[in-house]
């Protein structure tokens, strides 16, 4: 294989890369959101420098299906966002993810150091509760409930595009070859051509449960402030470095 041909490789391997060139577009994503107020010395702790907590000590878990993704199929997807602040900017840091699809994991974490694990989450409709599971090693970690489109949100979907419109934060960590970090770096990236299908608000629940290798537990819930279900197509594009820790 020629030094050309090697240059233009989406991926590893050589022979069937892990996943193609992005960006990537998602078709009928849902969401189902559910915040609630934890700990403020527990997001601080959790919260990479420089960024900064806000005034309320807010975490959003999130479960997504993404049943139609270009280059990575059918998945879905749980896990923790934290709103934080940026140089006076309210952005959200992705601190866990869980996902059941190997291609999404891989260019996750080496495009833009998404936090993504293994493990099986689960989004469902059953009655009239829209619920989300996590599963990890057997064992059940997260569940969420929320009323199943119990109020419309009301206008032409303002409110949930700035939702996905914020712009997001990974913390990105990859070592060198000599085990030594090649990659420290905050990176941002925001969400485009987004198109809201449907959006609803309701009543929530949520149950965490501790877990070693998922400890989504580890920022306890202390008050429910809210629950969001939304559908919307949308593009993830790449990505740029907010802050390089070497």
């Amino acid at each position: 294989m020629r030094a050309e041909d090697i240059r233009t490789l989406p991926s590893m391997p050589l022979a069937g890369p892990s996943y193609p060139a992005g960006p990537y577009r998602f078709v009928n994503r849902e969401y189902m959101i559910i915040s609630y107020e934890t700990d403020p010395a527990l997001i601080r702790e959790q919260l990479p420098e420089p960024l900064e907590p806000i005034e309320t000590p807010i975490v959003h878990y999130e479960w997504i299906a993404m049943p139609d993704s270009s280059g990575f199929g059918s998945y879905t997807e749980s896990g923790l966002v934290i709103p934080c602040r940026y140089n006076g900017e309210d952005m959200n840091f992705v601190a866990q993810m869980y996902l059941d699809d190997d291609p999404p994991i891989v260019a996750g974490r080496e495009i833009w150091g998404f936090p993504k694990k293994y493990a099986h989450p689960k989004l469902e409709v059953v009655k009239d509760t829209l619920t989300g599971t996590l599963e990890y090693a057997g064992q059940l970690v997260a569940m969420g409930t929320m009323g199943y489109k119990h109020l419309s949100m009301a206008g032409n979907g303002a409110a949930t595009t700035a939702i996905l419109s914020k712009t997001q934060v990974n913390l990105k960590v990859i070592p060198g070859v000599d085990g030594k970090l090649q990659i420290c770096q905050l990176v941002a990236y925001n969400l485009t051509e987004i198109s809201i299908k449907g959006s609803w608000m309701g009543p929530g629940r949520l149950h965490l449960v501790p877990h070693v290798n998922a400890p989504v537990a580890d920022l306890p819930v202390r008050k429910i402030v809210g629950a969001r279900h939304f559908i919307a197509d949308l593009t993830l594009p790449f990505g740029r470095v907010l802050h390089d820790y070497l």
